[in-house]
């Protein structure tokens, strides 16, 4: 029964709402139907009222955005795609199904109307920071981020930190509703219905804040048009709530979260059955993005051969550049752009360039926000810190999200810092990442042409930079596919093959030519593509030389090693496989000290390889 929206009964539309959460989570056997009853009247005041949307058409520039942050209440967004004619019964009552598109929490893979990935609580928020700033920053268009929160996830160190950006950047389109139903998975919250304690923390980060009967549909719209008038300032909107609202036997009641109702055929009786209630959602205003303008033509630095540049450095020249040739390029840092170099890029292009200070869940959700909304971020900060932000970084490929990832001051070449500052485990954190792309330049052209490349592939890509100066080897028009390998040396005489990345390439090539005044010929191959890898170029140095012998400055688990084993994981024959890697606890010690100790030094490798070769004698 069609109703207009002029006299829609938002009570009615609610009560649907729940019916239709019990039913999808009985039909699937399993299902949070509890938790999406608890905020029904929220959706139903903000689906009848406040949203603007065309679910004809979700890439409408001037649609709002709106994210679940608490995925697991996923029947009330499928039901409410179900009221607003996105999908009929019968799928909606495919919840949970293989092959269905109505998964047990939302992903945008498998839905057009969702945008990222949730169901790991505290994320919504950061991300719909990034999507607000957005609209604020780079769309310039006035649509409302709104995000839906649970009263659990305010324990979550993430979503403090978008609340303090959000304060901090004046994000007056963002709302954030917070469904306070007092009871997470074991029992009570932290603060239950105490609004006041999460209000305090909200407005001490710059926040305004509406405290109501989340039951209370007048009370609802009179808190969302507060929202929607307040400048200068994002919202939260504080509902208290009871979980399992309307069914007497789920109501309030522990012990009921994350399994289907008892008696789900009772409890929609109780409810007045089932209906067919169709919500006329409001449509957005005409809206034209300001198409990023490409230049066409791409001018990477050129550096001189034989000189020395650092690769990090070597990154913020090509993202400036880029930044130049592509409008759509934003940059994010987490305040450390002058050591990441990020800083070339916010020089040059202050428009597009977002600091996120020292908050990395916050600075990559960001990117996620930015990426949903079409823009492709780059964001960086020291690699060992990315690994604050990974489960982030995980659900970003769970979503499919375009993001780029910068870790510089990577490995114990850094030097004196010591451990703390090292990333030794980025390599292995990125390669398990679904679909990642995982690169490790050695010098400045290179690092250039593979950040450029970065731009147009799919995924999480991740670009592992250093700190230190290294010497040019390739040429300003060398190629360098992702996926690809260079061989820097090669004979017919070569009896190993030297397997190294980004800082070790030069100490592989060091130790080739101590190795060759003592007339012995090892090949090195410089393996930038850490993910995917080239498997054509380390077969053919396994069947030539019989022996690989990788050197990273990374932990022995996960990184170079593990890739190029993985290349003969496929019943090819395998050869002698040999690794150099960082196994000890490093302290503070020159980059060339710390090296040697590590044992990945030429030094180190020179005398790897004749060890290798005089058992290969033996033999």
């Amino acid at each position: 029964m069609p109703l207009n929206h002029a006299n829609l009964e938002v009570t009615e539309v609610a009560r649907q709402l729940r019916v239709d959460s019990i039913r999808a989570a009985a039909a699937a056997g399993s299902g949070h139907p509890t938790s999406s009853m608890s905020a029904a009247d929220l959706m139903a005041v903000l689906l009848t009222r406040h949203l603007r949307y065309d679910f004809d058409r979700p890439e409408h520039p001037g649609n709002d955005r709106f994210i679940l942050s608490k995925g697991h209440a996923s029947p009330l967004l499928y039901a409410a795609y179900k009221a607003a004619g996105a999908i009929d019964d019968d799928e909606l009552l495919s919840f949970r199904t293989l092959g269905g598109r109505l998964e047990g929490h939302p992903t945008p893979r498998r839905l057009p109307w969702v945008e990222v990935a949730t169901g790991s609580l505290g994320q919504g928020l950061p991300v719909g920071v990034g999507m607000a700033l957005s609209g604020q920053r780079l769309d310039r268009i006035p649509y409302r981020v709104w995000v839906l929160c649970g009263d659990s996830e305010l324990a979550e160190g993430s979503v403090w930190e978008a609340a303090e950006h959000a304060g901090y950047e004046h994000l007056d389109n963002l709302t954030a509703v917070v469904d306070v139903n007092r009871l997470g998975q074991r029992g009570p919250t932290r603060h239950q219905w105490h609004l006041d304690e999460y209000a305090r923390r909200l407005i001490a980060f710059g926040w305004h804040v509406v405290a109501v009967d989340g039951h209370d549909p007048d009370a609802i719209d009179r808190a969302f048009q507060e929202a929607e008038s307040t400048v200068g300032q994002p919202t939260a909107i504080l509902a208290r709530t009871l979980k399992g609202r309307g069914v007497a036997a789920v109501e309030d009641r522990e012990g009921m979260h994350g399994k289907p109702l008892p008696d789900a055929e009772e409890a929609v009786a109780e409810l007045g059955g089932a209906r067919d209630v169709h919500v006329h959602v409001q449509g957005p205003p005409a809206a034209r993005v300001l198409h990023a303008v490409r230049s066409g033509h791409l001018e990477l630095p050129r550096h001189e051969v034989g000189g020395s540049v650092a690769t990090r450095t070597a990154y913020g020249q090509a993202l400036t550049a880029l930044g130049t040739a592509r409008g759509d390029v934003v940059a994010l840092d987490g305040e450390v752009g002058d050591s990441t170099r990020a800083e070339y890029f916010a020089k040059e292009h202050p428009d597009r360039f977002f600091e996120c200070y020292i908050a990395e869940q916050q600075l990559v959700a960001a990117a996620v926000g930015l990426a949903a909304r079409g823009w492709v971020p780059y964001a960086s900060t020291f690699a060992a810190f990315l690994s604050r932000a990974h489960d982030f970084v995980r659900m970003a490929a769970v979503g499919g999200a375009g993001i780029n990832l910068v870790g510089s001051h990577a490995g114990c070449a850094i030097g004196q810092d010591g451990p703390s500052q090292m990333g030794l485990e980025d390599l292995a954190m990125f390669r398990a990442v679904h679909g990642s792309t995982v690169l490790y330049p050695c010098d400045a052209h290179q690092t250039g042409r593979l950040v450029a490349a970065m731009a147009d592939l799919e995924g999480v890509r991740y670009l592992r930079t250093s700190r230190g100066d290294m010497p040019v080897l390739y040429g300003p028009d060398e190629e360098f596919p992702v996926g690809g390998a260079k061989v820097l040396r090669s004979s017919d005489a070569d009896r190993l093959t030297v397997v190294a990345a980004g800082v070790t390439v030069h100490e592989a090539l060091a130790a080739a030519e101590l190795l060759d005044r003592e007339g012995i010929q090892v090949r090195v191959v410089d393996l930038y593509s850490v993910k995917p890898v080239d498997k054509r170029t380390l077969r053919e140095a396994a069947a030539r030389t019989g022996c690989l012998l990788t050197v990273e400055d990374h932990r022995p688990e996960g990184g170079l090693g593990d890739a190029v084993l993985d290349v003969f994981t496929d019943g090819t024959p395998v050869p002698r496989l040999v690794r150099l890697a960082v196994r000890t606890m490093p302290g503070s010690a020159s980059p060339a000290e710390q090296l040697h100790a590590a044992g990945i030094d030429a030094e180190s490798i020179a005398a790897a390889a004749r060890l290798l070769t005089e058992q290969a004698v033996v033999r």
